[in-house]
């Protein structure tokens, strides 16, 4: 009967006893509830209660991918943020969800949730504003170097701040380790000290773009050259390895120190100079410096110092609107149904086939940790290793194979064909039935050996039909899905880190947050290293209107930086800003303001607005 089926309440109330059960990992469960819901979509459609719920469950268990999507649908329903607080009860998942994407380095999705509470008149929790023990908050946290207190300007009494956070009485915190696969929880004792690593802006960043260049990859061997247009087999090849080296990336070669006794004066103070030590005397005595360092560095564990190597990348317009032709169909229901229904496609040549696939085989291996099981419908291409399924139902086959003639070249998988066999395989036909052997009854159903030829078979016997091709995105109206996932992400840049932060750091007094005197040094240090003269202004005035104040030093090496790029407004600007919060200026440094005033090198400012 229809009343007696299960309804959107049903499901809810479900996910959550799942979701706050305190037993064993229950993502699982809650990933299998999901999915039942998709196919019976409709009839059943999610409401804010359920996408809060799944974002509180994905979080808790550390699937970011999949705590971001549902999110983005959350966000879409007004005061879907206040569902998702639930008044600061069980955890309160919005704070969790704030800090999760903190640690993951995802600073561009952490202010888009931002923006999302301010249209909701939602405040933060005090609570989401702790994450780190180096007095770093969800502000600054993911900005690198990671795990590091901020350089204020003045010196820090290390001993009078463990008097008075109890470690002469024993309340002071200790540092707790986080165990196995337990629920993120920030209230444990002892998380402030010893919360999970953070990741990096630029490191996610660099992750996300081989992600996306894997899947051009993937895209290209599976469509064949013709993707690229009228173009010649030598074009082919250089986009293959362009696209390969794009995946692995930079390598990491150690570099080691050179030896001390083969350097020449310039090298040993370059060396002395980098870490703080005096350079003044003869080689003999500069040698018998550095070798005292390093064995000081050995000693405590620190990284022997190494000259910088910059690494230099090589553009090649030519070779990139190439690869802009290649277009990635994730999510793109409309182009499966095409290479179901049997659209032909180009193939690479054998050779290439061969190179790419083992190329590629290692690859998906090494990156599949990777991807948090991004799809409840399983139509995405980048998550199938196509070599794999061959092999298998090769060796499914069994010795009749060796019987039979070669047919040339082998043919790759149709993507979606192949989850969809899978699919099969989980619910109505066992995997003694995808493979012909010897002996066969009438009755039993069977699929032809080549995987191609079984998807014709699916066709004609309308086993499968092409309506029952759909996404999550398709079920439930995620209309803004595909452009996200199909979209190229932006290369990180010091002065895209530098922006993002500000920006958040506003959002966050804006919803009642109070950034630590640590957050704001941090991104000042950040502008420093782009170098954005037009953007110390800000975070100067930031800084002093929450009440805080850096030490001379820091305000000095400011102003120097900005006669160095001969930003003289700059500097004049950031010596007004000081004496108007009574902050005193060394003569010596207003002095080279003024000598740099007078000799009209003064620059004009409102680079911002470039």
């Amino acid at each position: 009967m229809d009343y007696m089926k299960p309804n959107t309440e049903s499901y809810n109330w479900v996910i959550q006893a799942f979701t706050r059960a305190t037993s064993h990992d229950r993502a699982p469960d809650v990933a299998e509830l999901l999915g039942m819901m998709v196919e019976d979509y409709k009839r059943i459609q999610p409401n804010a209660r359920t996408y809060a719920l799944l974002v509180e469950c994905f979080t808790k268990y550390c699937m970011v991918n999949e705590s971001i999507r549902h999110f983005r649908a959350l966000r879409r329903i007004p005061g879907g943020t206040k569902v998702l607080y639930n008044e600061g009860k069980c955890g309160d998942p919005l704070s969790l969800y704030l800090r999760s994407l903190c640690l993951d380095g995802r600073a561009d999705e952490l202010l888009e949730a931002l923006e999302a509470m301010v249209s909701d008149g939602q405040t933060i929790a005090p609570r989401a504003m702790i994450l780190n023990r180096k007095y770093r908050t969800l502000v600054s946290s993911w900005i690198e170097p990671l795990k590091e207190e901020a350089d204020v300007g003045f010196e820090i009494d290390y001993v009078t701040r463990y008097i008075e956070e109890g470690g002469l009485t024993g309340e002071r915190k200790r540092w707790v380790p986080r165990r196995g696969k337990t629920p993120l929880d920030p209230d444990e004792f002892g998380f402030a000290y010893s919360n999970p690593i953070e990741s990096s802006f630029k490191q996610r960043c660099f992750e996300e773009l081989k992600l996306y260049h894997r899947k051009l990859l993937i895209t290209l061997r599976n469509e064949g050259p013709g993707i690229l247009g009228d173009v010649s087999e030598d074009d082919v090849r250089r986009v293959v390895e362009r696209l390969k080296k794009l995946v692995v990336g930079p390598k990491k070669n150690v570099v080691k120190p050179k030896a001390a006794s083969k350097m020449v004066v310039s090298e040993l103070k370059t060396e002395l100079e980098a870490q703080g030590l005096p350079t003044d005397g003869t080689r003999q005595v500069l040698y018998q410096r550095v070798q005292k360092a390093r064995r000081i560095n050995r000693s405590r564990g620190i990284p022997l110092w190494v000259p910088p190597v910059e690494d230099e990348e090589e553009v090649d317009e030519e070779l990139d609107e190439l690869i802009s032709r290649i277009k990635v169909e994730d999510g793109n229901t409309e182009f499966w149904k095409r290479r179901f229904l049997g659209e032909t496609r180009n193939y690479l040549c054998e050779e290439d086939n061969n190179e790419e696939n083992t190329y590629l085989d290692d690859e998906l291996d090494d990156d599949e940790e990777d991807e948090d099981g991004d799809d409840a419908a399983k139509g995405e291409e980048d998550e199938i290793d196509e070599e794999d399924i061959v092999e298998e139902t090769e060796s499914q086959a069994g010795d009749e194979t060796k019987d039979k003639p070669s047919k040339g070249p082998k043919q790759h998988l149709q993507m979606l064909g192949v989850q969809l066999l899978k699919d099969l395989e989980k619910t109505s036909i066992s995997s003694k039935k995808l493979k012909r052997a010897p002996e066969i009854d009438d009755d039993e159903d069977w699929f032809p050996e080549d995987p191609i030829e079984a998807f014709k078979v699916m066709r004609e016997t309308r086993m499968f039909d092409t309506s029952d091709m759909y996404t999550t995105a398709d079920a439930w109206g995620w209309t803004w899905e595909k452009e996200l996932k199909n979209k190229m992400p932006r290369k990180w840049s010091q002065e895209w880190e530098v922006e993002l932060a500000m920006k958040i750091m506003h959002k966050v007094i804006e919803l009642g947050g109070t950034p630590t005197i640590g957050d704001c040094a941090i991104i000042l240090r950040a502008a420093m290293r782009a170098p954005l003269p037009y953007a110390f202004m800000t975070i100067l005035q930031t800084t002093h209107s929450l009440g805080y104040k850096f030490g001379s030093p820091l305000y000095d090496e400011v102003i120097l930086l900005c006669l160095d790029l001969e930003e003289i407004d700059a500097a004049i600007a950031v010596v007004a800003e000081m004496e108007t919060n009574g902050i005193k200026v060394p003569d010596e440094t207003l002095d080279k303001v003024l000598a740099a005033k007078q000799s009209g090198n003064s620059s004009l400012l409102p680079r911002a607005e470039e």
